[in-house]
């Protein structure tokens, strides 16, 4: 199982997970692909980070998606709130 983790296949299939995920709710139609979007790609960065740290690349291949996942969050939140 340490294997599983160590080389990132548990973040790839969360990954694969969250991208199934955005598929369905943008076949649904129920959310615009800029709503879909907001919702999964902060946690889709965050699992890239994830994935990078468990494979052990170096900081800043860790640092990127999650410094990139704020901004996306806030602008997600703002388009939310002004609705």
């Amino acid at each position: 199982m340490s294997d599983y983790f160590a080389s990132g296949r548990a973040a790839d299939i969360i990954l694969l997970i969250m991208a199934a995920e955005l598929a369905w709710l943008l076949a649904s139609r129920r959310l615009a692909p800029a709503q879909a979007l907001g919702l999964i790609l902060p946690g889709m960065l965050i699992v890239l980070a994830l994935r990078a740290a468990l494979t052990g690349a170096d900081w800043p291949a860790i640092a990127l998606p999650l410094a990139l996942a704020l901004p996306v969050h806030l602008f997600d939140l703002r388009g939310r709130l002004r609705a």
